[in-house]
C-alpha cells in the first residue's frame, strides 16, 4: 500500500481524479490564504518593520525546490560583498521548547532542526530559529550588528516586513497540477510568483519569463567516518543506495543518475530522523545521503556511509543581475 507521501505526489503531480474530490477543500484554503494575503497588504494586520533590510527566500509549493541551497549561496554573495547576514529559519521538526534559539554549527538537529544547523555550519552567519519570524529578527539583532537578515522559507510570513522577496521553484516539477492544498501542492496560487521580486528556477523547465536559472550540483563527497573524499564518478562502479529526507527525494536520486550512478533510492519523509536501520541494507553497495540528513546522523558514524554536498551555480551574468537587483532594490549598498 503506498505512503500518504507517495499518494499525495501521484495526486499533484500526476493526472489522478482524485485531485477533484480534495478541490472543494482547496477552495476554502485558497480563499483563507488569499484573505490573509489581503489583510497584510491593505494594513488591515500591520507587518512589523525591522531596524535593517530582510530578504525572503521562499516558495509557493510544498516540498523541496532547492531553497536551502540558494539561501547557502546568497548568504555567501551578501557576505563576499562585505555585509554582515543574518539568517532566521523555522527550524521544522526541532524539539526545542523555548524558542527562538541561536544555532551555532555545534548545534543539536534533534533541538533545533536539521535546516538551521547546515545554514549555520555552511554560511558562518548567525543563525536565529524559531516559529515566529519577527521575534528571531529581533533576537539576532540584540546579539549581532548586521546589514541584513535572510529569512529562510519565509514567503508566507507576512507580519515579517520585507524589502525583497524571491521564490524558488523547481524546474521540473513546477507548479504541479496548479492546485492549492490539499488538492495540489501550492500554499498560495500561482499568480503569488507574479508578486515576488525575482524567481530563482533549479534546474531546466519551468519557462517562466524573467526568471533567474541556476543549476545543482555536486561539490564535494566525504565519507561520514574518517572524512575522506571521494569524486562522485567513483562510485560508478557499484550499485550504491541513496537514503533522502527531503522535500523531494526523487530530485536527489536522480541527481545521482545523471552522473552516470546505479541507484537504489530509499526515500524517507522530510526532516526525517535517521538510525543506523536506515543506513543498513542486505544488499552490499555504499549508502549515499544528502548534506541536511548527514547532520543528523554524522555521530552514529556509520561505516561505508558517504555525504553529496550539493551546491547552486548561476552563469556569471546571471548572478551578476540577480545580485544588482537585490543589492538595489533591498537597500544595501551597492
Amino acid at each position: 500500500m503506498p505512503s500518504v507521501a507517495t499518494l499525495l505526489n501521484r495526486i499533484w503531480y500526476g493526472n489522478s481524479p482524485l485531485r477533484w474530490a480534495l478541490w472543494p477543500v482547496s477552495g476554502v484554503y485558497l480563499a483563507l490564504a488569499r484573505l490573509r494575503r489581503t489583510a497584510y497588504r491593505r494594513g488591515w494586520r500591520p507587518a512589523v518593520e525591522t531596524a535593517v533590510p530582510v530578504i525572503v527566500v521562499g516558495n509557493v509549493s510544498v516540498g523541496g525546490t532547492g531553497k536551502t541551497p540558494f539561501v547557502i549561496w546568497l548568504a555567501g554573495q551578501l557576505t563576499q560583498r562585505g555585509r554582515k547576514v543574518g539568517i532566521v529559519t523555522r527550524g521544522y521538526r526541532g524539539k526545542g521548547t523555548v524558542w527562538p534559539q541561536a544555532v551555532t554549527r555545534d548545534s543539536d538537529p534533534a533541538e533545533v532542526g536539521d535546516e538551521p544547523v547546515l545554514l549555520a555550519r555552511r554560511t558562518g552567519c548567525p543563525v536565529v530559529a524559531g516559529p515566529d519570524r519577527v521575534a528571531c529578527v529581533e533576537a539576532l539583532l540584540e546579539n549581532h550588528r548586521l546589514d541584513v537578515v535572510i529569512s529562510d522559507d519565509g514567503l508566507q510570513h507576512y507580519r515579517l516586513a520585507r524589502a525583497f522577496e524571491i521564490a524558488v521553484v523547481d524546474g521540473t516539477r513546477g507548479m504541479g497540477n496548479g492546485l492549492c492544498l490539499p488538492a495540489g501542492p501550492l500554499r498560495e496560487p500561482p499568480s503569488r510568483l507574479q508578486e515576488v521580486d525575482a524567481i530563482v528556477v533549479n534546474g531546466p523547465g519551468f519557462g517562466h519569463a524573467g526568471v533567474f536559472r541556476a543549476e545543482a550540483v555536486v561539490t564535494k563527497v566525504y565519507g561520514l567516518k574518517g572524512g575522506t573524499e571521494r569524486t562522485l564518478e567513483s562510485f560508478r562502479a557499484e550499485r550504491v543506495h541513496a537514503v533522502a529526507g527531503i522535500g523531494n527525494p526523487q530530485r536527489f536520486f536522480d541527481l545521482l543518475i545523471d552522473a552516470g550512478l546505479d541507484v537504489e533510492g530509499h526515500p524517507l519523509d522530510d526532516h526525517a530522523e535517521i538510525t543506523l536501520d536506515d543506513l543498513t541494507f542486505d544488499e552490499p553497495g555504499a549508502v549515499l545521503i544528502t548534506e541536511k540528513d548527514a547532520v543528523k546522523c554524522e555521530h552514529l558514524q556509520p561505516d561505508g556511509v558517504w555525504c553529496v554536498v550539493v551546491d547552486f551555480e548561476f552563469d556569471a551574468d546571471t548572478a551578476a543581475r540577480l545580485m544588482r537587483l537585490i543589492l538595489r532594490d533591498a537597500g544595501a549598498r551597492a
